[in-house]
């Protein structure tokens, strides 16, 4: 049983538990948030200690509706949860919470004042996952990545207490190109869940079809249909970079740290020379430590605005 299947069992429909106070459901969140993987941390170590267990809300909330679309693989049976999800969700904002996730997204969603529609729009997008496991167009791609990926930037920016809808374009940018990059790193994870990501227009563009795969994965065409698709992503994470500008100074290194992540992703790809069926690409806790640090001295120190320039991505 995976840990998330354990988390189902015990907090899950069929489960029965006490309502947690608020403060035992922001533990919760927080040691749901530690304990679960990502390529670069969701708290980092300038995140203002105040935010912590809002982030810890927002990110166990994300992280349990993708769980629910990617570890239960009766598709029928992770619609239904889902589904259960999103009563959850309606719930909460009735200010009536029972699962410990949805206890302290309560308090958190009050805080910040916070609608409810970018956190059903990441519930299209998982219910999505499930119904539809190929793209036609990157227009279809990118209509898909406008629920999965872009309301995260807006409940970030909302705990920033900075959402304009100037910021939303550059914010909108950069969660697309983080969306494509974990994309382009999980190819072949992504094809044993039954799902292809990549368009199918763009297949055609290098002389494969979609339905070779895996097979066509070997190609020297592949590996150029790769390549395409990660000047994509970097274009998109350079055009947003601009995002980091419009937090306050106390958020900006972490969001800046979203961006460089997204771009270490992007290079480890390219000094994988785009074979990421046979290499998945992990960014080092030592290459993790030089982009905080860097992100720190380029805000703190240099005093530059963050999408004025290039930005080197430590090897």
């Amino acid at each position: 049983m995976t840990p998330f299947l354990y988390q189902l069992v015990n907090y899950g429909p069929q489960a029965s538990w006490q309502t947690p106070s608020t403060q035992d459901a922001y533990a919760y969140c927080q040691d749901f948030t530690a304990s679960s993987y990502e390529n670069f941390s969701v708290i980092s170590w300038f995140l203002p200690t105040e935010l912590h267990p809002h982030f810890a809300a927002i990110y166990a909330y994300c992280r349990w509706a993708d769980n629910l679309a990617d570890e239960i693989a009766d598709d029928a049976e992770g619609l239904k949860l889902l589904a259960w999800w999103e009563e959850q969700l309606e719930s909460c904002y009735q200010q009536e919470a029972h699962h410990p996730v949805f206890v302290a997204l309560k308090r958190t969603i009050h805080e910040f004042k916070i609608p409810i529609t970018p956190l059903r729009n990441l519930l299209i997008a998982f219910r999505q996952d499930k119904t539809k496991k190929r793209y036609a167009t990157y227009r279809d791609l990118l209509a898909y990545c406008r629920n999965s990926a872009d309301p995260v930037g807006r409940l970030v920016m909302y705990l920033g207490r900075c959402y304009t809808p100037e910021a939303v374009v550059y914010s909108d940018r950069v969660c697309t190109g983080l969306q494509l990059a974990n994309f382009w790193q999980d190819v072949r994870r992504d094809f044993e869940m039954g799902r292809i990501y990549i368009p199918a227009e763009d297949f055609q563009q290098f002389g494969l079809s979609i339905d070779d795969m895996p097979k066509c994965a070997e190609d020297e065409a592949f590996q150029q249909l790769m390549e395409y698709q990660v000047r994509r992503a970097d274009q998109l994470l350079a055009a947003g970079a601009p995002i980091v500008d419009y937090f306050p100074s106390n958020l900006k290194v972490d969001i800046a740290l979203f961006v460089r992540g997204g771009q270490a992703i992007l290079k480890q790809i390219r000094q994988y020379e785009f074979d990421t069926w046979n290499h998945r690409p992990k960014v080092s806790k030592a290459t993790k430590a030089k982009l905080l640090m860097r992100s720190w001295w380029d805000i703190h120190v240099r005093k530059k605005p963050f999408g004025s320039h290039a930005y080197e991505v430590p090897a």
